[in-house]
């Protein structure tokens, strides 16, 4: 086998396994890397290939360690290792071109399996270049002799040439739901929010600046302190960690819009949760969803791809004035084992005012007062938390001050639960639309206030109000353990970044968002009424056949454009002639061989016949001629006979 295919398919097979070296076992990676290498070196000095009893036991070895790692051999993970593991090992056995031609096919075939983990724009454009490694190396294997350009540029025209169907393609295939049209369960990931929260759990979700969703705001845009995302409502709380317990939907809500409606776009990340997100409180929703009783948007399914929807909300409202007895009681449950000194606090305050609305505000008025510390980076706490962040570290991040809030106004037999979503976003001007990152995750109150229903109070405002009205890094004393972007850089490298995420956005938007919904409004509007995933396969097919049709003609165009070729005519007309007297030219006999040939049987043709086949060569292969060569040449060939008079003797 040639040595530069094999340095070839080597670069191949890095280039599309290295994207996974970052989410599988590093044993993998390791064997992989060791593999090629050792491919590599056999190339370089020649040296024999393993035998196969080898390469068998190694295979087996792998097979072992991913039963040991995975406990499977079903699943997303499992299958790109295996590919991966064979497409190294294959290498160790080529031995013919068809071994070559296997490894491409797996090569194309690992290239589909990088986009289960990313389909950005800087994956896409790597995989574009890795499929162009994989074609330069199969033009390689059909013509060995051909220079490193030439083979570049025959790899740049099919990629070229396949852009038409490409986009036929991705306009008019059938589209249908879920990414990557359905991924075994372990292709999604959890990330962001969860529905239950503890100390510590939204401060390390604050650490990451990816983003949760985007926001396009129709006319009129919230203020910074009103855009308070609503996801998770926590009712049960064990002592320590705050969780959602059953969620009603049978029961529908009570919601009475006065002021501030509010309509705008989310376009959601894949968090592999049933919840959506929507500011306080939501009225109207695009897309199919549930409204719970408590003011949660939860979807049938988990949102395991990345979906739009428009929505409406009410800043002013009154939610719930009338809430039932039994969720009344479920808002006042506490474990009266823990936090002792907290419980005689609330009952303090309750014994001093008769008033819930007032001790909210006692509440308020104590965060403010007893030098409470916002920081990302709070002390440990014990079986009694509350107590231990309320009278001795009085140290926080925003899921320390809801829960302590809630735990005391229930204390104080003040109906509360938490609530945890987002707040804010970042205004990107290149886009005209609002981000918000993990980041901005954050966590309130709601208490039910007689005659009011369920009013937000955020007890972080009362400690850090730069968090509410600014966002995260301005409400940190020292920001250093936010990501480096989120710690005011400087304006050009913003500038960078929100051009870049705005990129993203059109990308996320028109490529990968072109779901069913956008492909059937998208194909309306080119005129196409009544649509069914049938006719949209039929016109796929009809744009495929018309595509391949036009690049048949376009490829075909000098045979059809040429003029007949009067010389050719003439020497195949001469051709039949000598096969009428039973001399015959092979297909693959040129001109001047079959006159060699014919001459040597019919002596008395040899002058004329070789005199026309070196005349006919001369015109057709040999560069520039002119008509009157060409007249001559048909002339004396439409003359010649296979049958020549015999010169009279004497």
């Amino acid at each position: 086998m040639n040595k530069f295919l094999t340095y070839g398919l080597l670069l191949s097979i890095l280039m599309v396994i290295a994207p996974h070296a970052d989410h599988l076992p590093l044993w993998v990676s390791s064997i992989c890397v060791g593999l090629l290498s050792w491919r590599g070196y056999l190339a370089y000095s020649g040296n024999p290939l393993p035998k196969r009893w080898l390469l068998t036991l190694v295979t087996i070895a792998c097979i072992a360690g991913i039963v040991i790692s995975f406990r499977t051999l079903f699943g997303r993970e499992v299958g790109v290792t295996l590919l991966m593991l064979l497409a190294a090992l294959k290498l160790m056995e080529l031995r013919q071109a068809r071994d070559a031609m296997v490894l491409i096919y797996l090569c194309c075939f690992i290239i589909i399996t990088n986009f289960f983990y990313s389909q950005s724009i800087p994956t896409a454009l790597y995989l574009f270049a890795s499929l162009m490694v994989i074609l330069t190396t199969w033009v390689h294997l059909q013509a060995q002799n051909m220079a490193l350009k030439p083979r570049l540029r025959v790899a740049a025209v099919l990629l070229l040439q396949a852009v038409p169907l490409m986009l036929i393609l991705f306009v008019l295939f059938p589209r249908v739901q879920g990414p990557l049209w359905g991924l075994p369960q372990d292709a999604y990931s959890s990330s962001g929010l969860d529905d239950k929260m503890s100390p510590g759990s939204l401060s390390r979700l604050s650490l990451s600046d990816a983003v949760a969703f985007r926001v396009t705001y129709n006319d009129k845009v919230p203020r910074r302190d009103q855009m308070y995302w609503r996801g998770p409502v926590l009712w049960e709380y064990d002592g320590r960690t705050w969780t959602a317990g059953r969620t009603l939907y049978s029961v529908t809500p009570e919601f009475t819009g006065l002021d501030q409606a509010i309509d705008y776009t989310v376009t959601l990340e894949p968090h592999n949760k049933t919840w959506l997100f929507a500011l306080d409180v939501p009225d109207k929703l695009s897309i199919p969803a549930t409204l719970t009783q408590d003011f949660q948007i939860l979807r049938k399914e988990p949102v395991n791809a990345r979906i739009r929807y428009a929505a409406r909300s009410n800043l002013v409202y009154r939610a719930n004035p009338r809430e039932s007895e039994r969720q009344i009681r479920r808002a006042l449950q506490l474990p009266r084992q823990f936090n002792p000194r907290a419980q005689q606090l609330a009952a303090e305050w309750r014994a001093a005012s008769g008033d819930d609305a007032a001790i909210v505000n006692t509440a308020l008025q104590y965060f403010n007062r007893q030098n409470f510390i916002y920081t990302l980076e709070p002390p440990l706490l014990g079986l009694n938390g509350i107590d231990e962040f309320m009278f001795t570290t009085r140290q926080g991040f925003c899921e320390h001050y809801a829960s302590a809030f809630v735990f005391l106004m229930r204390a104080a037999n003040v109906p509360a639960r938490v609530v945890t979503g987002y707040l804010g976003g970042e205004f990107n001007d290149f886009g005209n639309y609002y981000i918000v990152r993990q980041s901005d995750a954050h966590a309130w109150a709601e208490v039910w206030l007689a005659g009011r229903g369920w009013v937000r109070v955020d007890p972080t405002g009362a400690i850090a109000p730069e968090r509410v009205q600014r966002g995260l890094s301005a409400a940190l004393s020292d920001n250093a353990i936010l990501p480096f972007m989120a710690r005011n850089p400087p304006q050009w490298m913003l500038n960078l970044r929100m051009n870049w995420d705005a990129l993203a956005n059109q990308w996320n938007q028109w490529v990968l968002g072109y779901d069913s919904e956008r492909q059937f409004a998208f194909l309306t509007r080119l005129g196409m009424e009544s649509l069914t995933w049938q006719k949209i396969a039929l016109n796929m097919m009809l744009g495929v056949g018309l595509a391949i049709g036009l690049f048949a003609l376009f490829m075909l165009r000098h045979l059809i454009a040429r003029q007949p070729d009067k010389v050719q005519a003439a020497w195949l007309k001469l051709c039949r002639k000598l096969e009428k007297s039973g001399l015959p030219r092979a297909p693959h006999e040129g001109a001047q061989n079959y006159a060699a040939r014919v001459a040597a049987v019919r002596p008395e043709l040899e002058g004329n016949l070789l005199d026309l086949a070196a005349r006919y060569s001369a015109l057709r292969y040999g560069g520039k001629t002119n008509e009157q060569q060409e007249q001559e040449f048909i002339r004396r060939a439409t003359k010649f006979s296979a049958f020549p008079r015999k010169r009279e003797s004497g």
